[in-house]
């Protein structure tokens, strides 16, 4: 601005100028946030003050000793109301400082206190997840082909599986041959990284490991559900894949139809992994507008179960008026 005005003077003297201004005087707030901030993370902190209505800082302070902000709000008695935390240095300041004050929390650590109590309370809970979904006995080893007991994690006609395999082979066979890995390496126009990797593993199955074996399904999500509509005696894949698809599911009939196959064919029923407490708690807090299909399915089936497991737990009832009320009408209110 001031090469545009013709004006010849230095970046110094403008913020000298600057700075001898008066500090503009804000309003007098109303309801001040009372906060902590850190100058150096886990070492030094301070305090800072926010007016709530206008949403901008009014006050930083050099630390968060109880007298520093009872001092600053002594010198502002209109302030009526203190949004805190819970840390006892505010608690003292904002009652010494502002006694005419009421000390409230504000929404979002009213929010955040009770996801973490809702999980808590799930999560002391396991074992009735675990009912859910009971983990099946350990199978007696019985007799199988040798062919099925690679323990790989692709099926034969897998073109990953197979082509892992014929190359395992070809360079195990070339080894036996009397063939250099450098020989092989030029041969096979690999690196000679690839050619190691497939030298030093005994068994092609040894290969398959990382996201091959953690590669997640489409159908995960969905497992749940059609393990209770097997064990209400539903066991027809082509309608259980049409249930499922307006719910959301992206899987193919093929996939579903191999999953009930897996169940067939095992001794003990084959079981989706029971949803976690964190998974719990997000669905219970959601607004139900805000859950898919398949996840207001799965937490009415939580709830359905949990209210016909075993023996009443004393917090059970808790974790159910949880769900009831972010089904009902205080869910909106809370958010």
């Amino acid at each position: 601005m001031a090469r545009v005005f013709g004006v010849t003077v230095s970046r110094s003297t403008v913020l000298r100028l600057v700075d001898a201004l008066p500090e503009p005087e804000p309003p007098a707030p109303r309801v001040v946030g009372v906060d902590e901030y850190a100058t150096r993370k886990g070492r030094r902190y301070g305090t800072i003050l926010v007016d709530i209505g206008t949403r901008r800082p009014v006050g930083l302070l050099p630390d968060r000793e109880a007298s520093t902000p009872a001092a600053w709000l002594a010198q502002r008695p209109g302030i009526e109301v203190v949004c805190r935390d819970r840390a006892p240095f505010f608690a003292e300041g904002a009652a010494a400082g502002a006694p005419q004050a009421v000390q409230v929390a504000d929404r979002w650590r009213l929010w955040h206190n009770l996801r973490e109590a809702t999980g808590r309370t799930v999560a002391q809970h396991r074992r009735c997840l675990r009912v859910l979904l009971p983990e099946a006995p350990e199978p007696e080893p019985t007799p199988v082909p040798e062919e099925e007991t690679s323990g790989s994690p692709w099926p034969t006609g897998h073109r990953f599986a197979d082509r892992t395999r014929t190359t395992h082979a070809t360079v195990h066979a070339l080894l036996k041959t009397g063939h250099s890995r450098r020989a092989i390496q030029r041969q096979l126009r690999m690196t000679s990284r690839t050619v190691k990797k497939y030298a030093d593993a005994a068994q092609p199955e040894d290969l398959f490991t990382g996201q091959w074996q953690n590669r997640a399904s489409v159908l995960d999500e969905y497992k749940s559900y059609l393990d209770d509509r097997w064990n209400d005696g539903c066991t027809h894949a082509w309608k259980l894949w049409e249930e499922i698809v307006p719910l959301g599911c992206k899987g193919s009939y093929q996939r579903v139809r191999a999953y009930l196959h897996q169940k067939r064919a095992s001794p003990h029923p084959v079981t989706a992994r029971p949803p976690s407490p964190r998974a719990i708690a997000g669905w219970i807090l959601r607004h139900p507008d805000a859950l898919s299909e398949a996840e207001q399915l799965r937490l009415k089936h939580v709830r359905t179960r949990l209210c016909r497991t075993g023996r009443p737990h004393p917090a059970r009832p808790l974790l159910l008026d949880h769900a009831h009320r972010a089904s009902g009408r205080a869910a909106p209110g809370l958010a």
